[in-house]
């Protein structure tokens, strides 16, 4: 893929940069693969807003993607490169011999017509899915399953790959794209290569419209607020706060933990880098 810039006639063309879709093959979405999709604008079952800043957008059709990839030793042809707005990366659409049609999470280089299979014993080649007892050290991979046959859960955006680099009895550790290493069960599977769309990373949106198709609403700072909606409002004139950067409810916004899993703690090895 390659980015697409604009002749500059108007401020917000100066600096927009995004994909010119060279890649993909299809304008329309498969049909029997698609189902209509309820939006939350950020509210639970109680209307109240749990996540702050999203709502409208365009309307849009989910894609069943197939992360499981369970398939094993029937292979199929890549029919179609899609874009989905659901999420970062691109999808393909593939066809096996038995004539069943699945979406999958596109590798960076997927063209139409390759040719793709999944299970043990699979040729080593980007795109092909296999148990992570299979994939050689070094190797890098999207799509990891953290539970057998539940699907792949871990390095799924656009860009996104975790690399393979050691291998440990029944377990395997693989660098995550945050940094982190963290065990595996070998049994576990993986996609060969790097999700598509890798580019996306360097997508210059350019206008506060483009961001209110994608359902993302303003973002207000707490110190441009009143004392009764943040900690950080108020005050006569223009103030910085008075104190460290924290949520509406108080909560430090400088790093604090917050994760509580302890029962899996064990299998990370290496927290993630802390980020510039």
């Amino acid at each position: 893929m390659a980015l697409k810039s604009y002749k500059p006639t108007t401020p917000t063309l100066r600096y927009k940069q995004i994909s010119d879709k060279s890649e993909i093959t299809a304008e329309k979405p498969y049909k029997p693969l698609t189902e209509g999709i309820k939006r939350s604008s950020g509210r639970n079952n109680q209307g109240r807003i749990t996540s702050r800043r999203r709502g409208g957008g365009h309307k849009r059709l989910y894609r069943l993607i197939d992360f499981k990839r369970d398939r094993d030793t029937i292979p199929c042809v890549v029919e179609t490169i899609e874009y989905d707005p659901n999420r970062t990366a691109r999808i393909a659409l593939v066809k096996y011999n038995d004539g069943q049609r699945r979406y999958i999470l596109a590798a960076e280089g997927t063209k139409v017509g390759d040719k793709l299979v999944s299970g043990d014993g699979s040729e080593f080649k980007v795109g092909n899915t296999m148990s992570l007892r299979d994939i050689p050290v070094n190797t890098k991979v999207y799509n990891i399953e953290l539970k057998p046959g539940k699907g792949g859960q871990l390095a799924r955006s656009a860009g996104a790959a975790g690399e393979l680099i050691a291998k440990d009895g029944k377990l395997v550790q693989v660098r995550l794209p945050s940094g982190e290493v963290r065990l595996i069960q070998e049994v576990c599977v993986a996609t060969i290569g790097q999700a598509s769309n890798a580019d996306h990373s360097n997508e210059v949106s350019g206008s506060a419209g483009r961001s209110r198709w994608l359902g993302k609403r303003p973002s207000v700072r707490g110190v441009a607020m009143n004392p009764v909606d943040h900690p950080l409002g108020g005050g006569e004139g223009r103030t910085s706060g008075g104190r460290h950067p924290c949520s509406p409810w108080g909560k430090s916004a400088k790093g604090t933990k917050t994760r509580n899993n302890k029962a899996t703690d064990k299998f990370i090895l290496k927290r993630r880098t802390k980020r510039a």
